[in-house]
């Protein structure tokens, strides 16, 4: 896998199944995003899962569904639109979450203060959307 910044925009979902029975008012809808890191170089795209949760007060948290979003168009072409992703859960449709997404490779610099092929690493940064 490619090293670099993957940038990733939740933009909306919709047409998500109800987790709830009883539920007096709207969902709660967030988003946990996890993406598998390869420790041997394989011929094999690694994907981005989103899991798509429903907050509850009261009890524990209802597991929605999830999307799997395959990583290597964004990897070659830099940039991938938004666009819709299915959400699934056991199979069955659960509606749908749009996304966009951004690839920045790591610039591997020689020598200076970072030293020769320095690695830096990156981590979660929240959106301010």
């Amino acid at each position: 896998m490619p090293k670099g910044t993957l940038e990733v925009l939740l933009v909306c979902a919709k047409g998500l199944q109800d987790t709830d029975f009883l539920r007096t008012g709207n969902m709660d809808p967030y988003v946990v995003l996890s993406c598998r890191t390869q420790e041997k170089r394989s011929s094999v795209a690694s994907d981005l899962k989103l899991k798509i949760m429903d907050s509850d007060t009261l009890s524990q948290d209802d597991f929605v569904g999830e999307a799997i979003i395959p990583l290597h168009s964004v990897f070659e072409a830099g940039n991938v639109p938004q666009q819709a992703y299915n959400v699934v859960k056991d199979k069955k449709f659960q509606g749908e979450v749009r996304v966009g997404l951004t690839f920045k490779p790591e610039v591997i610099i020689y020598g200076g203060d970072r030293g020769y092929g320095g690695e830096s690493y990156g981590g979660w940064k929240e959106s301010s959307y």
